[in-house]
């Protein structure tokens, strides 16, 4: 590895669409590419298995709500590649429908991990996005169903093209407080607690593509939130449309925008077309 060559990072990518990205990026990105668990045997076995396709992943431990375990990863990113072309926020979790955990804690750590670990990804990792780099936030058409189903007043905010990082965090907490208190639905919330912690993300895309067009204008750096749409895997369950090589369409299309290009920056993109927020 020499700190020229080119560098793809997937989070969450042991299993399910994120192990399909990685396995598809191998095919096509030019480049080393990461697969990243939280777990390390699984990670590693998740290597070994795509090794024995004949395709030469690297692992690195990344646990998303770990700030130490992103900052690890940070420093071998810098150091080896000094820095990152592609990364993928694909890590997240989903309770199952018939999940009996508490709906306050299902709403905790729902967005822990998939709002607030996506961002804490973000913060460390997109400095290093060098010139032309591709960032894609894995992000779900059930955050437009549930902005739909949350109260005119917090779409207006979520809608708005000048929503701070600050406010959108803070939206988070008071859905997760809320939750807590059992007033989200009396308080205008989604009742879907993976629909509003993809909403964070949709929107926290939204947020740090305007960052990147004002404080780093002529490096094309291109970040999208994107729908894989329901598929067939542990967390989309077996009555899934969707086999994973058609999910993994529209994420790996927007990972491998090539040079050049301007457009789609800061959009909500599913089936490859933009979607309206």
């Amino acid at each position: 590895m020499s700190s020229r060559s080119r560098v793809a990072l997937v989070t969450g990518s042991n299993k399910g669409i994120g192990f399909a990205i990685v396995r598809d990026l191998c095919k096509k990105f030019s480049g080393d590419v990461i697969l990243t668990a939280r777990n390390p045997t699984l990670g590693q076995e998740a290597v070994k298995k795509l090794k024995e396709e004949g395709l030469s992943p690297l692992f690195h431990q990344l646990d998303v709500t770990d700030l130490q375990s992103i900052r690890t990863l940070r420093e071998f990113l810098q150091e080896q590649y000094g820095g990152l072309d592609v990364l993928v926020n694909n890590a997240g979790i989903l309770f199952k429908a018939a999940d009996t955990t508490p709906f306050p804690i299902q709403a905790e750590v729902t967005l822990q991990t998939n709002f607030f670990g996506t961002r804490a990804v973000s913060a460390e990792l997109l400095p290093l996005i060098k010139p032309q780099g591709r960032v894609v936030n894995v992000s779900s058409l059930l955050s437009l169903q549930s902005l739909k189903s949350c109260s005119p007043e917090l779409q207006q905010k979520f809608r708005s093209d000048t929503i701070t990082e600050e406010e959108l965090v803070g939206l988070m907490n008071k859905f997760v407080e809320d939750a807590q208190k059992g007033v989200h639905e009396k308080e205008g919330w989604s009742t879907m607690a993976y629909g509003v912690s993809k909403i964070g993300v949709t929107v926290l895309s939204r947020i740090h593509a305007r960052q990147l067009k004002e404080q780093r204008k002529g490096d094309n750096i291109l970040l999208n939130a994107c729908c894989p749409g329901w598929v067939k895997t542990d967390l989309g369950g077996p009555k899934a449309p969707k086999s994973i090589e058609e999910g993994i369409e529209t994420p790996v299309y927007l990972a491998l925008l090539p040079p050049g290009v301007t457009e789609p920056h800061g959009q909500f993109v599913s089936e490859k077309k933009v979607e309206k927020w």
